[in-house]
């Protein structure tokens, strides 16, 4: 008897990424023109990273289920060690090294690790004898993300590294960490932000000392939290001073970008007035003059949101973000009705990845967020990158034709 095929595809996810795909191939493409003729070497490298990663969504639909969670443990020991391999054989540019060079093709480890790290911490979260509101296993946890973490900081990739740190508490609230630990774990960040300014760090640190009194908790651990907060109020300042130079300035020119016009706040100036002056319907198609007068840097990668909005407009804009709410508003739908917990738990960290990209990536093209260097999914330019959330999709699409399967 003939066995009949069965199409493996999730429509409405497949839908909502090609329409991303597109709008970025068409920013891509403006973007790398020539004002005498089509520079069509990246636009078609780009085309082929994307045709490539569209193959791998179906092709991937029809891998076990089970495999992913199978081959968690090996692609996370690859990636580390792909991470410490960038140190010693990585391709070096300005004094950085974040790829590995394969002949023509660079691997960025980095873009690996993201995966690999959300499906580990999926596999030890949803194991049976993992209890997370265990000081033990919460550890493990915390291991699992950081470790690739401080690998890529080190490099120094800051942006891509923060990404990682942006996993925990969505990925520890999903695995249902108690209020109290999210709330241990939340309040340090708010620490850092307030250690510049010491009447506003001593307003907070009686506001915490108010919330760990009505906490209930022993005494001893409630001390040792009060007296790590202190700690780390007094070391901020010095963390500051390890930053690279150029990290420093990026952050400074965020809140007053005319403070360094023609240096660190270049970027975020010419991105606002691109996009500024887009209006509302756009100047047109391959008509915007920070675009095609090169006024932009970094307008095919990091700042190609400001493409869209010189050429699209608002209308532009306001399309494009409705699609990225309403596939995140899917993948959040798709983690909460798949049967599989370790399905769900790797749903929402890719979900958490997808949104930290998007919201620092538009926040810093308008000056909303400083310029950390990290690409919008599925329309900058860039192999890797593109690759790896294609991939990311890949796996979620199986997993919701899979939705069943526990």
């Amino acid at each position: 008897m003939r066995r009949s095929f069965t199409f493996k595809l999730d429509i409405s996810l497949f839908i909502q990424v090609l329409i991303l795909i597109t709008i970025g191939l068409f920013a891509v493409y403006s973007a790398t023109r020539t004002p005498d003729a089509a520079e069509t070497g990246l636009f078609n490298k780009q085309l082929s990273f994307a045709l490539f990663g569209i193959i791998i969504i179906l092709l991937a639909a029809y891998i076990p289920f089970r495999l992913f969670e199978r081959l968690a443990a090996p692609l996370y020991i690859l990636s580390v060690l792909l991470l410490i391999a960038v140190y010693f054989i990585g391709a070096k540019g300005q004094g950085i090294a974040r790829w590995i060079a394969l002949g023509p093709l660079k691997i960025q480890p980095a873009e690996i690790a993201k995966l690999s790290t959300i499906l580990m911490t999926a596999k030890y979260l949803s194991s049976r004898e993992v209890n997370i509101n265990r000081f033990k296993h919460l550890s493990i946890t915390f291991l699992i993300i950081l470790l690739p973490f401080i690998l890529i900081a080190k490099q120094p990739d800051l942006g891509t590294s923060l990404v990682f740190l942006a996993l925990l508490i969505p990925v520890l609230f999903w695995a249902d960490l108690n209020w109290f630990a999210l709330f241990v774990i939340i309040s340090p960040a708010l620490t850092m932000l307030l250690s510049f300014n010491f009447y506003a760090l001593l307003a907070w640190m009686f506001v915490l000392s108010v919330i760990l009194y009505l906490s209930r908790r022993k005494t001893i651990f409630l001390i040792l939290i009060f007296l790590s907060h202190i700690f780390i109020g007094m070391i901020t300042p010095q963390l500051w001073g390890q930053l690279k130079p150029y990290q420093q300035k990026r952050i400074l020119t965020f809140a007053d970008p005319e403070s360094d016009p023609k240096g660190a706040g270049y970027q975020i100036i010419q991105s606002k007035v691109a996009i500024g002056s887009g209006g509302i319907w756009g100047k047109g198609y391959m008509e915007g003059s920070q675009t095609q007068l090169r006024f932009l840097p970094a307008q095919h990668t990091d700042f190609i949101f400001s493409v869209i909005g010189e050429e699209k407009g608002l209308i532009g804009v306001i399309f494009t973000l409705i699609v990225f709410l309403m596939l995140l508003l899917y993948l959040l739908y798709l983690a909460s009705i798949v049967k599989s917990r370790f399905s769900s738990m790797v749903i929402i960290g890719i979900t958490t990845v997808l949104f930290f990209h998007i919201v620092i990536n538009v926040g810093m093209t308008v000056g909303l967020a400083p310029v950390t260097g990290l690409p919008l999914p599925f329309i900058s330019y860039g192999g890797s990158f593109l690759l790896s959330t294609l991939l990311m999709i890949a796996v979620v699409n199986n997993f919701s034709v899979n939705r069943f399967e526990i």
